[in-house]
């Protein structure tokens, strides 16, 4: 009888049948790598980024806060319903992400403020003091196509005032968004604020066409869009949409000043209400000295809330085509929660549309040092010291990194420099002996030498020079 021995030595089982099966375990067990790239439409903040993002921030908080407005916030998370009963079709249906929680419940990742706000109004009525004067800057998300100034996700300064009914209210905020621009270094010629009233909008639609609400929708985005497509192919889409009247509706369309789209419309008690509202406006603010204010016949705001003014901020320079922000007067959207009118007006600037515009107009903050003195360790012996001597400085005021990376002083130095960290330091054995510091400022090369307690003035003074 034949006897079959099976071998178990290493070289037979790593060729043949064997050898495959334990590849394929090898495979599954290595994880397969998970890409660097964000998700489309996102941005990620490096700290250069990050350093401009805050500068943009501060400016928008000290105005918002130089007007007597505060400051409030709310979770990104809201219930999908809060933006069905009033942001809009289009909002709603192509741009907003939302989708069922864990307890079946429809969300949604907020793709703007004012509902939102318009909520904890309405949860608090009667316990908050009118006039309010609120701002913030959320975080907001709207699935669109990325391009330049539109992402899927952004951050947005919200200014609203609450409270207060008639024109002044307008003034003021449209007066903040001046004085916002001014304080990022724009002047009036870069920029233009274009004003139109809803109320006017909506006679022309309703009452002089009667427009049913569909044939209404596409004309407002069409005209909307007026300033982004070619005359030919805007009045073509008009003839086709309202071909009996659109002859009529493009000579208001086409009307060079407010004074000639006036003069084109009938004397309806409905509309006279918005015409002395926009008169009155430009005339206010041009008393402010804003005299960059322009009536648009063009501008609709796609959201279906607004009630009267509403306006936007355009880039003068071509480069950049999109409002850099808008806004409007709401006064009716604390009706959706079954509360007393709150009349209201505000307006939300992005902060992609506005960084685009200070790198077009080459006037992005210069970057800041993530610290003020550098200090460069020469052995192991001297980094107990170092540490000492940065908690002691950090505890005066001053900004101290120390270099743990074992390096060159040369390349501790190279460091510094490229970082843009103003002055540096160099400790060893004979720093630690005598208490003595070589202070060196990179950009000139001037070198004091100061005891640790003259460092933070020493630093200083020659920083005010």
């Amino acid at each position: 009888m034949k006897v079959f021995r099976l071998s178990h030595s290493k070289n037979d089982i790593s060729s043949g049948p064997h050898k495959i099966i334990i590849k394929n375990m090898e495979n599954k067990t290595k994880k397969e790598a998970v890409s660097t790239e964000s998700y489309k439409g996102v941005r990620d903040f490096y700290p250069a980024d990050m350093a401009i993002q805050n500068y943009i921030f501060s400016k928008m908080k000290k105005t918002a806060e130089s007007f007597g407005y505060s400051e409030y916030g709310a979770s990104v998370l809201e219930y999908a319903d809060l933006y069905k009963a009033k942001s809009g079709e289009e909002i709603v249906n192509e741009q907003t992400y939302t989708f069922k929680d864990k307890g079946d419940r429809e969300v949604s990742l907020r793709p703007e403020m004012t509902p939102t706000v318009a909520r904890m109004i309405a949860a608090k009525q009667k316990e908050l003091s009118f006039p309010l004067r609120w701002y913030s800057i959320p975080n907001l998300f709207r699935y669109e196509k990325p391009q330049r100034g539109r992402t899927r996700e952004h951050w947005q300064f919200n200014v609203d005032i609450f409270g207060v009914k008639n024109i002044n209210a307008d003034v003021e905020v449209i007066s903040l968004t001046s004085a916002l621009m001014k304080s990022f270094g724009f002047k009036d010629s870069n920029f233009e604020i274009r004003v139109n009233n809803r109320k006017i909008v909506n006679y022309i639609l309703n009452d002089l066409f009667a427009l049913d609400e569909n044939t209404a929708k596409i004309i407002s985005k069409l005209i909307d869009k007026k300033d982004k497509m070619k005359a030919e192919e805007f009045n073509k889409a008009i003839q086709e949409t309202i071909p009996e009247r659109s002859s009529e509706l493009l000579q208001l369309l086409n009307s060079k000043n407010f004074e000639e789209f006036v003069s084109h419309l009938p004397k309806s008690a409905e509309l006279q209400e918005g015409i002395i509202e926009t008169k009155e406006l430009i005339k206010r603010l041009e008393d402010l000295g804003i005299t960059n204010v322009v009536f648009s016949q063009s501008l609709m705001r796609g959201f279906d809330y607004y009630t009267g003014t509403i306006f936007e901020i355009y880039d003068t320079n071509p480069e950049n085509i999109r409002a850099i922000f808008g806004g409007g007067r709401y006064d009716d959207l604390l009706d959706i929660f079954g509360k007393d009118k709150v009349p209201a007006i505000g307006f939300g600037m992005g902060d992609v549309g506005i960084r685009n515009m200070l790198e077009t107009y080459n006037i992005l903050p210069a970057i800041v040092a993530p610290a003020e003195l550098y200090i460069c360790i020469q052995n192991e012996n001297s980094i107990g010291f170092a540490q000492d001597l940065a908690q002691k400085l950090r505890n005066n005021g001053l900004k101290v990194s120390v270099d743990y990376s074992g390096k060159k002083f040369g390349d501790q130095i190279k460091y510094a420099d490229k970082n843009k960290i103003p002055f540096i330091t160099c400790i060893g054995d004979e720093e630690v002996k005598n208490g003595k510091f070589k202070i060196k400022e990179l950009t000139s090369g001037e070198e004091i030498i100061l005891s640790d307690n003259e460092i933070v003035d020493g630093i200083r003074k020659i920083s005010s020079n």
